[in-house]
Formats: structure tokens, C-alpha cells, sequence
């Protein structure tokens, strides 16, 4: 899942804000994040809230896609031995990669198969201050077994430290000549709407969002078991006009459609800039995904210097600067004051808690599930 590539216009001062010191006897933080996810005045809070010096080497990434590739390249990368001569590396021919860092940011839906690949490994953060803290969904979420997928007695493999969901965006104006704006999935199938919707080109999310709609769960197990679904599925396809999971915001913002689906954090950044755009979080409940800390599995991580930054990340003071500066929601009880978030975004970060509880994370599917999920989008929508 290409899931956007959201920017703050922080990523080009995070190098130069936590250089910190550059003694080599100091210890050594070094973090793959996810540009924007992680407002750059936190960090430096981090660094000087250290009891011990510390150089801290923060490096912004645009993609998910980026970061498993790093993963898989730091997992195929053999290891140096101290003392054998190696070929240097020549530039633009076979450049040195980037050392390993001790932590990145992933997404939840990329986790299964970074731990079955073997690119992340278990975090050691139960015994955080903060980790009791963390409601049992958000545990559970990050608890798998050796093939990634969920599993109450498995090892800790990830650190949640923000989230946000799959919303309906709508032009306020097109909706305002019809007399109404959608609230939930099924105002998808209205009539009114045909040919006027953006859809997320994402199989999980389009079937996902057709069997909430008909009361089922995004992770429905047994797609022959639901009546009509793909009969329904066909009926959302003729509502349709474009289908894409990076550029399905730009025919909303022209007029082209009128509603789009999409996920929270390129739908804001819109609704910011253009007053007529507004957006809601199905009352159905939607689809979930958070934004979590994991170690590459080649990491020779300071223990001490990612569990204070995993710890820091989820106390209260810094997880409200992530969710105002971010634009997304916190895993962990907060209270944030309203008038803290932009009216037009309130419903969209402070979830009501009914909903929430309806939504659900996109889990790791078996691969006989997986098959019927793919046979079905290419019958009905290919």
C-alpha cells in the first residue's frame, strides 16, 4: 500500500537541528522518519532532555516504499569484517549505502512483511513507562508471530506513535446543490453521485469499505459468505469516475468529482488550503492505520537511546505536538483542547470514540483470503 507521501517542509532542517555533538565517544541515535510525521522542535526537546550527550542523526523519508527498501537492502547487505580489504566504493557506480539505522518509521500494513522477511526485529519496550499506557488495541496491533501476522502471545515488533484513517472528502459546493453531504459509505451508492467519485485504486480498501457498508468487517475472512457483495461492488464501480492512491484528490479539488475517498493525511493538507474541500469520518467506522517506530534487523541499536526515544514519543506533552503539527491522531489517551485544531479538521482528529471503535486496522490476510480479495477486484473492477 502506497500510502502517500504527506510533507511538512520540515525534512531539510532535521539534519542540521539534531547534529547535537560530534564527539565519537558520544553515544549515537540514528532514525529513518517519516517526513512530516514528526515535528523537527520535538526532536530537539528529545536531545536536550538527555542526561547523557548524545549525536542524533534524524533522516527525513517521503515513502513507505523507501523505507522497505532500505530494509531489504541493509538485510542483503554482507557484513564488514574488521580488517579485510574491500573495493571503496566509486560514486554513481556502486555508491555506499546508508548505514543501518536504529530505527524507522513503517506503517502497520507493511509490517507483515518486514517481519517475515526478516528485515525488523522484536523491540524490548514492555517494561516502558509508557507502554502499560497504551490501550490493548494498539498492543495487540503490534503483537505477531514469526510470519507477521497478529498473535496475543507474540513478540512486540513495532511502537505506534500516531494514526489516522480512510475519510470521505467532498467539494462543499457540488454537494451543496444536491442538499446534502455524505456521512457514511452507503451515500456512495446514491444516485446523485454517479460518475462523480474518486476512488482509492486499493483493493483492501474499495472491498473493505463495500463490506462495511453491508455491516461486515474489512478483514472478512470468507468473501463467499457475503451476499451481494460483488453485485455491490460492481453498482460502486459504475459510481466511479477515477481510480488512484496518489492523485485522486486532484478531480475533487477541480470539480471533476465530487467526492473522493482517502486517507486522512493527504485529505487535510487540502481541506487547509481550500476552504470549499471538507471531509468525514464514515460513521460506519473506516479503515485504521498508524505510523510506528521498528529496528531493522541489522541494527546494533543503542538499547537505551531508542527505548528513551520510543518512551518520549508517547508521553503526553510530545504526543500532543505530534497530533496538532502532524495532522493525526494519537494512540494513547490525550486531552487535547479543541480549539487547538482547525475547526474543519476536529471531526477528522478527534474521532468520536463510537466510531473509532467501529474502525478497524487492515490486517495480514491468509493467502486463500488474499486470492478471493483479488479475484473479486479484477471481476468487478478490472
Amino acid at each position: 500500500m502506497d500510502r502517500r507521501t504527506f510533507l511538512l517542509g520540515t525534512g531539510a532542517a532535521l539534519g542540521q537541528i539534531l547534529a547535537g555533538c560530534s564527539s565519537q565517544e558520544r553515544q549515537r541515535l540514528q532514525v529513518q522518519v517519516l517526513k512530516g510525521s514528526i515535528p523537527a522542535q520535538l526532536l530537539e526537546q528529545f536531545r536536550r532532555q538527555l542526561k547523557q550527550s548524545a549525536n542524533l542523526d534524524f533522516v527525513p523519508v517521503e515513502q513507505f516504499k523507501a523505507v522497505l527498501d532500505l530494509l531489504q537492502l541493509w538485510h542483503k547487505q554482507p557484513p564488514t569484517k574488521d580488517g579485510n580489504w574491500q573495493l571503496p566504493a566509486v560514486p554513481l557506480i556502486n555508491p555506499k549505502p546508508p548505514q543501518v539505522a536504529d530505527l524507522v518509521t513503517l506503517g502497520d500494513f507493511w509490517l507483515q512483511n518486514a517481519i517475515a522477511q526478516n528485515l525488523i526485529q522484536p523491540l524490548a519496550i514492555e517494561n516502558l513507562p509508557q507502554w502499560s499506557k497504551l490501550p490493548s488495541r494498539w498492543q495487540n496491533l503490534v503483537r505477531r508471530n514469526e510470519q507477521g501476522f497478529i498473535d496475543p502471545q507474540g513478540k512486540i515488533w513495532a511502537a505506534p506513535y500516531r494514526w489516522g484513517s480512510t475519510v470521505i472528502a467532498y467539494n462543499r459546493q457540488k454537494m451543496q446543490s444536491l442538499g446534502w453531504t455524505p456521512t457514511n459509505w452507503e451515500d456512495l451508492w446514491r444516485k446523485e453521485l454517479q460518475g462523480r467519485i474518486s476512488l482509492l485504486n486499493q483493493p483492501r480498501e474499495v472491498i473493505g469499505l463495500t463490506l462495511k457498508k453491508l455491516g461486515y468487517s474489512y478483514n472478512t475472512k470468507d468473501l463467499q459468505q457475503v451476499p451481494q457483495l460483488d453485485k455491490q461492488l460492481s453498482a460502486l464501480h459504475k459510481q466511479t469516475k477515477v481510480y488512484s492512491s496518489d492523485r485522486y484528490m486532484e478531480p475533487l479539488i477541480l470539480g471533476d468529482t465530487w467526492v473522493a475517498v482517502g486517507w486522512s493525511t493527504d485529505v487535510i493538507p487540502v481541506i487547509q488550503r481550500y476552504q470549499e474541500i471538507a471531509a468525514v469520518v464514515p460513521q460506519a467506522g473506516t479503515a485504521i492505520w498508524a505510523d510506528t517506530w521498528v529496528s531493522p534487523a541489522k541494527s546494533k541499536a543503542n538499547n537505551s537511546l531508542v527505548s528513551q526515544w520510543i518512551d518520549f514519543c508517547w508521553q503526553q506533552p510530545s504526543q500532543k505536538q505530534i497530533a496538532v503539527l502532524s495532522k493525526a491522531a494519537s494512540p494513547l489517551p490525550l486531552n487535547i483542547n479543541a480549539g487547538d485544531i482547525q475547526e474543519g479538521l476536529r471531526n477528522l482528529l478527534l474521532v468520536a470514540p463510537e466510531v473509532f471503535e467501529r474502525s478497524e486496522f487492515l490486517l495480514p490476510l491468509s493467502p486463500e483470503t488474499q486470492q478471493q480479495y483479488d479475484e473479486l477486484w479484477k471481476s468487478a473492477i478490472l
